[in-house]
């Protein structure tokens, strides 16, 4: 099967009508509440177990459909993969985290957000931590349907942070904890958007902006793949792996550096090889990059799977572990059938809802090319080696999201700025008494020339402007050409504003269940 973007695929057997995706669905949330009821062993209530295993179910079926679009929306985007091969490999290599690497203890409260001691009763534990999966839940589903990728871990932690005050009042609240989650909305997207405009400039004065772009890449771009590999291997091995193996950073890195090195001998000579043939042009240069896009999206997937499928089986442990012990703990240990309910349901949440965010992460925020898509991905690891060393709280959504926003206004800036250079060229090429062939002769070396010939020009042009000052009308006209817009606002704002409630809708909606859930419990008591 060809993984490749084909624009003639608009379907798949997953993408069909509505109804019948809600229905499957539906039928993995039943069929983990019926296993759970059969297979729970030494539990004192199963029913309980029956419904939070259904509700871990539709949680993690949403972590897929929201969470993972980040990993392989900027792949798709840029046309490195196709929706169908996205899809595929997110789904394969986000189980196999989760059931490889997942972890077999987990915490049961989430980020540290309150103190299960303050709550007592195991009874009350159960419904705080059965209210807070579906708050989360409900929540990821409602941001899903708008089309905003949202955090998955500040879901669950608001829907903790909302029913365990609901349960034992606002001192259980741990509210430095909140303050470094609050303060992760604006540290994950500026440095995400940092550091892949930081690469993707590197890439354009390193490459596209030469005049042998070929030539350049065949230097720059392994380099760029093996960097790709150092980075990656460390995230994985300190994030992706960390429940089977424990690595300081330096030994980490280290590792990392010994593979990439190997990696960058070996790819060398196969990028020689591939730019033999291409032509001299940024499509050429892109094509490049794609394989390197598909393995950071499965490397992304992997590594995700094996983090965040906590957040749709970290709950639903804690409440299996209170059944069977009848205490509170601070953590709980992960049945098999509960760690296949988080791993399965992320693949089959992104496999029936996924391309919905796909589409909005990969192309409905900016335009994608493959070495763009390259620089997020970049961004995705790197971000998060840097910040867990600061100790910096970050969301990979917010990274991942944060990146593809940076790489925009980055282009709108260049953008911006090469037209308004353009029309001061043209405007002061017609002042000095030029004719219209020579103006464009003029325009058209600057359009070829590398770097250092843009700045020699630049230069004329600045001498120029010393006896032709700028008119007012070639100041409209250079005002004109500054207005090009290639981010979309309205997405910005949206997104924002998801990330801005997240928490505090979550919590509030955990808060009602929590007294909805506890009411009933009452009732059935008496």
């Amino acid at each position: 099967m060809d993984l490749t973007n084909n624009p003639k695929e608009e379907s798949t057997l997953l993408s069909g009508h509505e109804f019948v995706r809600v229905l499957i669905a539906l039928a993995f949330v039943l069929l983990a509440g019926f296993y759970a009821s059969s297979n729970g062993v030494g539990v004192s209530n199963l029913s309980i177990l029956a419904i939070a295993a259904a509700i871990g179910a539709y949680m993690a079926i949403n972590i897929g459909a929201n969470d993972v679009a980040n990993n392989v929306g900027p792949a798709v985007g840029s046309k490195a993969l196709s929706m169908t091969g996205a899809i595929l490999i997110a789904a394969v290599f986000e189980a196999a985290g989760a059931l490889i690497a997942g972890g077999n203890v987990v915490g049961t409260i989430k980020n540290g957000i309150i103190n299960p001691n303050s709550i007592g009763e195991a009874e009350t534990f159960i419904w705080v931590m059965m209210a807070a999966l579906l708050a989360g839940a409900i929540w990821l589903n409602l941001a899903t349907y708008l089309g905003a990728p949202v955090s998955t871990t500040h879901s669950i932690v608001g829907g903790v942070l909302g029913a365990g005050i609901a349960a034992g009042g606002w001192d259980i609240a741990n509210w430095d904890k909140l303050i470094a989650i609050v303060a992760s909305w604006v540290i994950s997207p500026v440095l995400g958007g940092v550091i892949a405009a930081l690469f993707l400039m590197y890439i354009k004065r390193s490459i596209t902006y030469k005049n042998d772009m070929i030539e350049a890449a065949t230097k720059v771009v392994p380099l760029l793949v093996g960097f790709m590999v150092w980075a990656f291997s460390t995230y994985l091995i300190l994030k992706g792996l960390k429940h089977l193996w424990k690595f300081d950073f330096i030994t980490a890195a280290l590792i990392a550096f010994a593979i990439a090195l190997t990696v960058y001998f070996f790819v060398r000579p196969i990028v020689d090889k591939a730019s033999a043939s291409l032509k001299n042009d940024k499509d050429a240069v892109n094509s490049l990059f794609t394989l390197p896009l598909i393995v950071s999206a499965a490397l992304l997937s992997f590594a995700h799977g094996a983090n965040d499928v906590a957040n749709a089986i970290g709950p639903l442990a804690a409440i299996n572990d209170a059944l069977m012990t009848g205490a509170v703990s601070s953590k709980a240990s992960i049945p098999l059938w509960i760690m296949m309910v988080g791993g399965i349901g992320i693949a089959v949440g992104l496999a029936l809802f996924g391309p919905k965010l796909i589409k909005t992460v990969g192309s409905e925020i900016t335009e994608l090319d493959k070495t763009r898509a390259f620089c997020v991905a970049m961004a995705a690891a790197i971000t998060v080696i840097v910040a867990s060393q600061l100790g910096l709280p970050v969301s990979s959504t917010h990274i991942a999201v944060g990146g593809i926003f940076g790489v925009g206004f980055l282009r709108e800036y260049l953008k911006q700025s090469y037209e308004k250079k353009l029309a001061s060229i043209i405007s002061h090429s017609e002042s000095a008494g030029h004719n219209g062939q020579q103006t464009q002769e003029f325009v058209k070396r600057f359009k070829i020339a590398d770097v250092e010939e843009k700045r020699e020009i630049l230069k004329e042009l600045k001498a120029a402007q010393a006896s032709s000052p700028i008119s007012s009308a070639e100041r409209k006209g250079l005002k004109k050409a500054t207005k090009k817009e290639l981010v979309k606002r309205s997405a910005l704002l949206r997104i924002a504003a998801a990330w801005v409630i997240t928490v505090p809708a979550s919590a509030l909606l955990s808060a009602a269940l929590f007294y909805m859930l506890l009411g009933f419990s009452l009732l059935m008591s008496k």
